[in-house]
């Protein structure tokens, strides 16, 4: 995603210039993106900024009035406007809308960036104190990769950057790869490079005299952890104040704001409690090819409810016949993070960048209030990768089963959402500023509090749950339409047959098992998946893959490039991809995997 890139080195100026501005160019991948750097000989420092037009953060770097405290900072700080009232007093001027004011806080706050609430990265140089100070977010949403070298200190939003001044970095880590393979995202702090790495969550690192002094944090979970639990009713009574006092931050905006509303709770408890004005609020969901799924058939009642328009961005045949260039873009954009199969949501937010350059989003909301875990470790199929590097594979579950240890709430907002959620993340904030109030700062610690009894199964949520309270308070309206599960409204059959359909989409898409493969290809003449796809989900990769994609899927997995990759088993692969095309075998998560491990390599490596 866009956001900061530097070095801080003691080389000369004039290659450290090259550097840098090499650096800014593998971040610079819309033309409208706005471009500044600021470089000080003295002090070592070089950093460049690459934003999205009309962004939060753009004018950085910003200044003092003295000149002596300069900040360079990337993503979003949703203040209590109480806070940016109490820097006018102190007499500090900054614009009303932006970050001017964050280097007032840095001057004022010992602890800074301790009060930022958001996703963030930044540089501030103080030049009177000799001191360089980089920082993040408190979950490491906001990724920063860093390079280690005897030349100097790199640090970048995209681990690409490194890679284009550093080629000897070009090289996958195979502990990394291993984790990859096995649970879709690198765990702990590092990449699938070699030797880069990131940045912790909620990292303040000083530099004297271009070197490294201090690997400060300026946050630990564990504050958050040692809270004692609430009875249920002040747990709802807490959560309640904190979500509807927080909210309004979200829709403070220089652009438009529109919502991406969905089918659940998340996003309805959002439109409940957000009085907008009527015609005001742009809401849209994403659709499929087949039909209209519950997410857009909910989505346009709750939009209608509020008073507001809806539109619906299809993901056809359009997508379709572009998905090689997505494909790439997607995993390009990611650094390899976001597999294939969020190719689509590059797509819709394209698109969705045209209603609103702001998405206000519910991701986070089940995650962080239920405690959902989104990823776990996953048995590739047999054959597939060599013996030698599956001892990687095994060796992925074991690390994952340690980080499980713990609070439920620090696995969720500390790993989770920085190791698995930030692949398609960082394919969003290319297109669009999103916005979540679920990873707000107060929500979140509130959420450490909640009494156990609060706690139901991700998938099945009760009745009288904190969040359909919560839409119930806001807007009776909302309360009374039913979610895309059947939740709160409908009936015990059409709650039972909604399940029904979710569960038969899935195992008709991606969770298809073989047995059911094989019989579904004798019957192929009758599709009979079109009954079921399209009913929840908008993305079809198994049908897809083999009908529409299957000349893209065979010509770059059959390649002998492909079948050469050190890591796999030629023959294994062969015989999923003619397996899958056939249409007798199901091998959709293994054609994600090993079509987004070749791009990484075409991309990045090769």
């Amino acid at each position: 995603m866009p956001g900061i890139v530097g070095l801080i080195t003691k080389m000369s100026r004039e290659r450290a210039e090259a550097q840098l501005f090499q650096m800014i160019e593998s971040l610079r991948h819309e033309p409208s993106y706005v471009v500044s750097h600021w470089m000080d000989e003295t002090l070592g420092v070089y950093v460049g900024c690459v934003l999205r037009a009309n962004s939060f953060a753009e004018g950085v770097p910003v200044r003092n009035e003295q000149g002596d405290v300069i900040l360079a900072f990337s993503g979003e700080d949703f203040a209590d406007p109480g806070e940016l009232r109490r820097l006018k007093e102190k007499g500090h001027s900054f614009e009303p809308n932006g970050p001017s004011y964050l280097v007032h806080k840095y001057e004022e706050e010992p602890a800074f960036p301790a009060s930022l609430n958001g996703k963030f990265q930044g540089l501030a140089i103080d030049r009177t104190r000799n001191k360089l100070t980089l920082f993040n977010d408190r979950y490491g949403l906001h990724r920063l990769y860093y390079h280690e070298a005897n030349e100097g200190f790199y640090f970048a939003a995209e681990a690409k950057a490194i890679l284009n001044v550093r080629p000897e970095l070009r090289a996958l880590n195979p502990q990394s790869l291993g984790e990859f393979v096995s649970c879709g995202c690198v765990l702990e702090n590092r990449t699938l490079f070699k030797n880069v790495y990131l940045l912790p969550p909620a990292s303040s690192w000083v530099f004297h005299d271009g070197k490294l002094n201090q690997k400060d944090a300026y946050f630990d979970p564990k504050e958050w952890e040692s809270q004692q639990p609430l009875e249920p009713e002040a747990y709802y009574q807490a959560l309640k104040t904190v979500f509807t006092r927080n909210l309004p931050r979200y829709f403070r905006a220089e652009g438009r704001v529109g919502v991406s509303l969905t089918g659940g709770l998340d996003t309805r408890m959002i439109m409940a409690w957000w009085k907008a004005a009527p015609g005001t609020l742009p809401c849209y969901s994403f659709g499929g090819m087949y039909r209209d799924c519950e997410d857009v058939v909910l989505a346009r009642r709750v939009a209608s409810v509020c008073g507001q328009s809806h539109e619906v961005i299809e993901v056809g045949e359009q997508f379709l016949t572009n998905f090689p260039h997505y494909a790439e873009r997607t995993v390009y954009l990611s650094d390899g993070c976001a597999s294939v199969n969020r190719t689509a949501d590059l797509y819709v937010n394209e698109r969705a960048k045209e209603i609103a350059p702001n998405r206000i989003t519910g991701n986070y909301g089940s995650e962080v209030l239920r405690r959902h875990i989104s990823f776990k470790p996953g048995v590739p199929a047999r054959g597939l990768f060599s013996q030698e590097f599956l001892a990687y594979v095994g060796a992925a579950k074991e690390k994952y089963a340690q980080l499980r240890q713990g609070h439920a709430v620090s696995f969720v907002a500390f790993r989770q959402l920085p190791w698995h959620h930030y692949g398609i993340l960082s394919v969003e904030e290319t297109q669009l500023s999103m916005r979540s109030p679920y990873v707000d700062n107060d929500l979140v610690q509130t959420a450490f509090r909640a009494p156990d009894s609060a706690m139901v199964r991700s998938d099945i949520f009760a009745d009288n749950d904190d969040c359909i309270r919560l839409i119930a308070e806001g807007n009776p309206a909302l309360h009374g339409i039913r979610t895309d599960r059947g939740l709160n409204g409908g009936s015990a059959f059409s709650r039972a047959l909604l399940e029904f359909t979710f569960k038969a989409e899935y195992a008709y898409d991606y969770g298809m098992p073989q047995w059911l493969a094989r019989m579904d290809h004798l019957a192929s003449p009758l599709h009979l998946e079109r009954l079921f796809l399209g009913r929840h989900k908008f993305y079809h990769y198994r049908v897809w893959y083999r009908d529409k994609l299957a000349e893209y899927v065979r010509e770059l997995l059959l390649d002998p490039r492909t079948l050469s990759r050190p890591y796999l088993q030629s023959q294994g692969l062969q015989t999923i991809v003619n397996g899958h095309l056939k249409g007798d075998r199901n091998y959709t998560t293994e054609i994600h995997k090993v079509l987004t491990l070749e791009l990484i390599h075409r991309l990045f490596l090769d």
